[in-house]
């Protein structure tokens, strides 16, 4: 009898040990991710992702590759890179401010912002799991190693509806995000090949001049803006500017957006004869009314920009001015910049997106 008893007791014992192996619900995973959350705000919190990001926005996919590091408390580098072109753009942010640096052309901007606090990131792990801890209507599956998350998202642009996520079941290490829109098409696919918490990463990772140094031709300098983001020239800089424009930087054409909002129609363009910034203006007028400005830029400054960071998918844009918008960009070493006093930001974030591949005309 003792035997049989001792015999139910290990069994019992296996059954409740497995049972507490078994399959985690929704609700563990998220109570786990948590846990995750909390320890990244710890003072050690740390991680660094890479991976291949794909925008189907245009007629063709545009794939970049896409570098993530953060450090506790507020320490951020998101490196984007064109693999067509071979272009690419950091988004910095530490102690001294957010800076969107394009270090192979020595072109910087600083600005006071509390990026990304303020908007998700679909490449950082903070707006995953934000996204799936603040979503009750969340759906969940498993998929072999992984657990997938359907949830809202909850991103600039009001294109992006739903994303489903995959992380890993043993450590919660992001595998793809996929964000689509009202039609379930997948608009951005992000997958990692590589994840790791605590990483070494110390404040040096973060510092402007050290990632400029990657590919800058020429020192940067600090450079005041007015309040749309134009640059206001300094004395020291009037003999860089009365010189010629450089033949090496060539004509690039002008780009025209493949996008136009509804109720809008092409006014005009015409390019700038001798311009020593700005070489082509684009109009537009109807329901809203707004120019489009491109440029070869000449000074290799850092700009101190009051506005804020937004995400365009294949690059960081710059939102200034308060009654008259300007969104300014950088894309195959052409700025562009939109400004107007009636159009959406949703839809300046459209046309800027239906620009990324276009080539001169």
């Amino acid at each position: 009898m003792r035997r049989i008893t001792w015999v139910l007791a290990i069994i019992m014992s296996v059954a409740l040990v497995l049972a507490g192996c078994g399959k985690k619900d929704a609700a563990s995973v998220v109570k786990d991710l948590n846990n995750v959350s909390d320890k990244l705000e710890s003072k050690q919190g740390a991680y660094q992702g890479a991976g291949t990001m794909t925008l189907y926005t245009g007629e063709q996919p545009q794939e970049y590759k896409v570098e993530v590091w953060y450090k506790n408390p507020s320490y951020y580098r998101i490196s984007l890179s064109n693999v067509q072109k071979d272009v690419t753009q950091i988004v910095l942010r530490n102690d001294e401010g957010v800076f969107v640096l394009t270090p192979s052309l020595g072109k910087s901007f600083r600005f006071q912002s509390d990026w990304p606090d303020s908007q998700g990131q679909v490449y950082l792990y903070q707006t995953l799991v934000n996204s799936i801890v603040s979503d009750n209507n969340r759906q969940f599956t498993e998929d072999g190693d992984n657990y997938v998350f359907e949830v809202a998202a909850n991103y600039q642009s009001s294109a992006l509806v739903r994303q489903k996520i995959w992380l890993t079941k043993k450590t919660y290490e992001p595998k793809q995000v996929q964000v689509s829109d009202s039609e379930a098409k997948v608009v951005v696919d992000v997958k990692f090949d590589s994840f790791k918490f605590d990483p070494e990463l110390n404040k040096e990772s973060f510092d402007m001049q050290k990632n400029m140094a990657n590919g800058t031709p020429s020192e940067s300098t600090v450079a005041e803006v007015d309040e749309n983001g134009n640059p206001v020239a300094a004395p020291e800089d009037k003999e860089q500017a009365d010189q010629p424009v450089a033949a090496e930087l060539g004509d690039f054409g002008i780009i025209e957006p493949e996008y136009i909002p509804a109720g809008v129609e092409f006014k005009d363009s015409h390019k700038i004869e001798d311009s020593k910034d700005h070489s082509a203006i684009l109009r537009y007028d109807g329901i809203y009314q707004y120019t489009i400005m491109e440029a070869r830029p000449l000074d290799h400054t850092v700009s101190l920009v009051p506005g804020k960071v937004i995400d365009l998918g294949f690059t960081a844009g710059l939102l200034s001015g308060d009654e008259q918008l300007t969104l300014t960009w950088m894309n195959d070493g052409v700025e562009f910049r939109i400004t107007s006093a009636n159009l959406p930001k949703s839809e300046m974030m459209q046309i800027a997106a239906s620009m990324a591949e276009q080539s001169g005309k």
